[in-house]
């Protein structure tokens, strides 16, 4: 999951970038619906369009558009983008609890399994009444199974747990350098806007 995530979000930054529209950079969005930033972004696109009360296929026609003094549509906008963000935050990490319990857990059922074997092996001394190899050896053989079980389960769990972590932050910053970047972009054609000019000037 990881892994597509993180190819079609670079194949979606790339088409990006090169579009000559945010129309366009939308429809890379409809192929790419494992990609992180491209529904990032696809929320934003929607939400903008909201704000600017736009047909859709004129949302990204921003000279031509204006919007409300009283609307803080900066502040609507980045809500939207982090409400994304935090949702395909989510969706990445589902795997990442259960991980971080196997690491957890396993060595204690592991423990759970040796003190298992020792008691049987005292059990066994108990009924034959001497500490022979072959009294005490299958209990200490069971012990150890379990032992070794246990960290078979965990050592890969912990680290995966830590593997995935790790992807999951980078991830979460590029969610993060995306979202500046796009609001950047917003900003700066707003600035562009006639009408905005007029309303900076009527404040």
């Amino acid at each position: 999951m990881f892994r597509s995530a993180i190819r079609k979000s670079e194949k979606f930054t790339d088409a990006f970038w090169n579009s000559k529209s945010l129309a366009g950079a939308y429809n890379e969005t409809k192929n790419l619906k494992e990609s992180h930033i491209a529904e990032v972004f696809r929320h934003g696109y929607i939400e903008l369009g909201r704000l600017l009360k736009v047909q859709d296929n004129d949302r990204d026609n921003l000279k031509t558009k204006s919007i409300s003094k009283s609307m803080n549509w900066t502040d609507n906008l980045d809500r939207s983008l982090r409400r994304a963000m935090n949702n395909e935050s989510q969706r990445l990490s589902r795997a990442i609890p259960f991980l971080a319990t196997t690491g957890n857990t396993a060595p204690f059922i592991g423990l759970f399994g040796t003190v298992w074997g020792i008691m049987d092996s005292f059990h066994g001394i108990a009924q034959k009444g001497n500490a022979s190899l072959a009294v005490v050896a299958p209990g200490i053989a069971e012990a150890l199974v379990a032992t070794a079980a246990g960290l078979i389960a965990a050592i890969p769990a912990v680290v995966a747990y830590n593997y995935f972590v790790t992807k999951l932050e980078g991830m979460n910053l590029d969610m993060e350098a995306f979202k500046d970047d796009f609001l950047n972009i917003i900003r700066r054609e707003m600035m562009k806007s006639p009408k905005n000019a007029d309303n900076r000037d009527d404040s």
